[in-house]
């Protein structure tokens, strides 16, 4: 009985583990940066947000653009 409570604990672990979307997906931290083009000046925001997956790949593309200031995201 002891066996098929240990077989079933063991299964149940791995089952877990192997869907776990943390361990599958990687993550990092990112924060948004604007870039005026005319000045030269770049302001960074202060607070860093950690995105993962799905997510993390749209930050990453995204960038928008308002006359010379440029903002995009920034990520380690």
């Amino acid at each position: 009985m002891k066996r098929k409570l240990l077989f079933g604990a063991s299964f149940l672990l791995l089952a877990w583990a192997a869907t776990s979307c943390e361990a599958l997906s990687d993550c990092e931290s990112c924060k948004w940066v604007t870039y005026d083009s005319a000045t030269g000046d770049t302001t960074e925001a202060p607070n860093e947000t950690e995105y993962c997956g799905a997510t993390l790949l749209a930050i990453k593309s995204k960038s928008t653009t308002n006359g010379t200031r440029t903002t995009t995201y920034k990520c380690r």
